[in-house]
């Protein structure tokens, strides 16, 4: 069976049934974090969501990123699940963290992981959660350090918070305040990374564990912020041997 779904936008009304400046004050009047779901027909989940942030509040135009801003990889294990990585730049005088790059594959071994993220600088460190200690059902390895032999920069221990302890709850309190306060941007090209955003939702208060791969690993690059390394400069003399070669 054939299926097709037509979505229709309150603009598509315009001006039939409203004016554009009917229209755009009709959107205005609800709550910001549900504007592209009455309006344009954009899945979310509203009162449950964790992030009751509208898409634009938070993403960015792709720019080229100052050399001197710290960079850090977030990743999140998984295999039934997808494993989830993204790479954040930190602007530390406006202490602003931006969301640069994400990927997401389920069923997949770390090679082919390591394939996808190590490109983004083979230099930049990788945090990643304490069931990183688990080991990997295959090899018997621990999962970070099976990462860390195919030559991800692997931090010396998990994510923790700077104070100690690794909560989600507290994770998701400082990803929420950033938002807020123009303090987290995402590139707007990552669509898979907004789209999770979207949907990421609790129920009966408890956050729902379920395509939350990519939520994860910012909120884990975030915690491990201070370990963010600006990337090393290039020895002159090498390069120049290079050069020559």
């Amino acid at each position: 069976m054939t299926r097709h779904v037509t979505r229709a936008t309150i603009f598509d009304a315009v001006p039939f049934l409203y004016s554009q400046e009917q229209a755009d004050a009709i959107i205005a009047g609800y709550p910001e974090h549900e504007r592209d779901a009455r309006g344009k027909g954009l899945p979310q989940l509203g009162s449950g969501r964790v992030f009751p942030i509208a898409d634009e509040k938070i993403s960015e135009p792709p720019f080229q990123l100052p050399r001197h801003w710290p960079r850090l990889n977030g990743i999140d294990f998984g295999w039934d699940h997808p494993f989830g990585a993204v790479q954040t730049a930190w602007d530390r005088d406006a202490d602003c963290i931006h969301v640069t790059r994400a990927f997401k594959q389920r069923e997949a071994i770390p090679a082919v992981h390591v394939a996808a993220v190590r490109p983004w600088g083979s230099w930049v460190p990788c945090a990643w959660p304490h069931d990183g200690y688990q080991h990997d059902k295959g090899s018997g390895d621990e999962l970070a350090s099976g990462y860390r032999k195919h030559g991800l920069e692997m931090l010396s221990e998990h994510a923790t918070h700077q104070e100690g302890g690794f909560g989600v709850e507290a994770g998701i309190t400082e990803m929420l305040e950033r938002m807020m306060t123009g303090r987290l941007k995402v590139f707007a090209n990552l669509g898979e990374w907004f789209d999770e955003f979207r949907i990421y939702h609790r129920k009966d208060g408890i956050i729902v564990k379920e395509f939350d791969d990519l939520m994860s690993a910012t909120r884990i690059a975030i915690m491990m912020r201070r370990f963010a390394a600006i990337e090393p400069k290039r020895d002159l003399d090498n390069w120049r041997d290079m050069a020559v070669a």
